[in-house]
């Protein structure tokens, strides 16, 4: 295969975290016991492969010791507000029903109509100067349809439950992210007490629960986490089998080699096992350090250029500053008046830094460190 590291993994390519997914089954198994399966928060940095394994645990759901219903979503920040997530969430549902293999021919037709016709949620007065009228009105339907749902189209087909695959949750922020979080526990939480087998599989950065306040704790504790990291050597010399199929000499080989470039962060492992096959595709895995250089660079145009579009001329200085320190990490009191706490703020907001702990920065990744370090002040 030729990877593709602007996209997800394809599932049946899908490669490491085994951990996360064996206790993944684990979940879904007890679920189908106690007819309430556990929700779970997918966790991590950019580019680290929440996406990739949200899809392969999609998959794990249709399987026929399983036959739970996964419907997947991805969230924009264009999709705005809880009404809209509620009203896009349904139409995947319909979509993933009349797709639904054993669903039969006049149950498939009632999805359709019911998809174009909705639920008649009733008594909501579309006050929209009102933020939270959003929640409170994507909540109804979601309580209302998702219930009717299940009585009329799950059940009928035999279907044991559903999972509501959510990626990038953080970017559907409604009046704020705690009302978000507090009002999916509650919404599915609801739901396991009815009977109704229903839950979510979210993804989201890592800090996403270290924004949400004291008062939403019952939302943090709600959800069980699967916090990703970069991947391990034995993960990597995996990923080289399936990408290039050398033998175990040259995979462990290149698998050191790969490790020392990227630290075992996937987009770029895939990034340069991508233009390797691109490059050498006779013997991409032999002397993988002569063509450094040409994937470096087109490292540099593809990404870390894309990184710096927006960038001010401050912020610039800032990132530069960072890449020629002699520290790893930094804090902006290091910097005296030069660089304010804000532009840390929204860099690392961007993804360009890394909030390390309290007050503590660090550039993202190694490697666009060094693409900084050769560019002029």
């Amino acid at each position: 295969m030729i990877p593709e590291p602007n996209f997800p993994a394809n599932p049946d390519e899908f490669v490491g975290r085994q951990p996360q997914i064996e206790s993944f089954r684990r979940l879904v198994q007890q679920g189908l016991t106690v007819r309430r399966t556990i929700s779970t928060a997918v966790l991590g940095d950019w580019g680290i492969g929440k996406s990739s394994l949200l899809l392969k645990l999609a998959t794990i759901c249709s399987e026929s010791n399983y036959r739970m219903l996964p419907v997947f979503l991805s969230i924009s920040k264009e999709l705005g507000n809880y009404l809209n997530f509620a009203e896009n969430l349904l139409d995947r549902l319909g979509m993933t029903l009349i797709a639904e293999g054993d669903l039969t021919t006049r149950l498939r037709g009632e999805v359709q109509n019911w998809k174009l016709t909705r639920v008649n949620v009733g008594g909501l007065t579309l006050d929209r100067e009102r933020p939270q009228f959003f929640l409170s009105s994507g909540t109804a339907l979601l309580r209302h349809a998702l219930s009717d749902a299940w009585t009329k189209f799950l059940r009928p087909a035999n279907l044991q439950g559903a999972v509501f695959f959510l990626d990038d949750l953080h970017n559907l922020t409604g009046p704020s992210p705690q009302d978000v979080a507090l009002v999916l526990r509650d919404q599915f939480q609801s739901f396991g007490i009815d009977g109704i087998n229903y839950s979510v599989c979210f993804s989201a950065p890592t800090d996403y629960f270290g924004n949400i306040r004291h008062l939403a704790e019952p939302a943090v504790r709600f959800y069980s986490k699967f916090y990703l990291t970069t991947f391990t050597l034995e993960e990597i010399t995996q990923y080289v089998k399936t990408v290039f199929g050398a033998d175990r000499s040259k995979s462990e080989g290149i698998s050191h080699w790969l490790y020392e470039k990227t630290l075992g962060h996937p987009y770029f492992l895939a990034f340069i096992c991508r233009q390797l096959a691109t490059h050498v595709p006779d013997s991409p895995a032999e002397s993988p350090e002569h063509q450094w250089p040409i994937i470096f660079e087109e490292l540099g145009k593809e990404k870390f250029r894309t990184d710096l579009a927006h960038a001010t001329e401050k912020e610039l200085g800032l990132l530069h500053s960072l890449a020629t320190s002699d520290n790893d990490e930094v804090s902006p009191g290091q910097f005296g008046s030069r660089f304010q706490p804000e532009y840390f703020r929204r860099l690392t907001e961007r993804g360009l830094l890394v909030r390390t702990g309290r007050g503590r920065y660090k550039l993202y990744h190694p490697l666009f460190k060094l693409f900084l370090q050769g560019l002029k002040p």
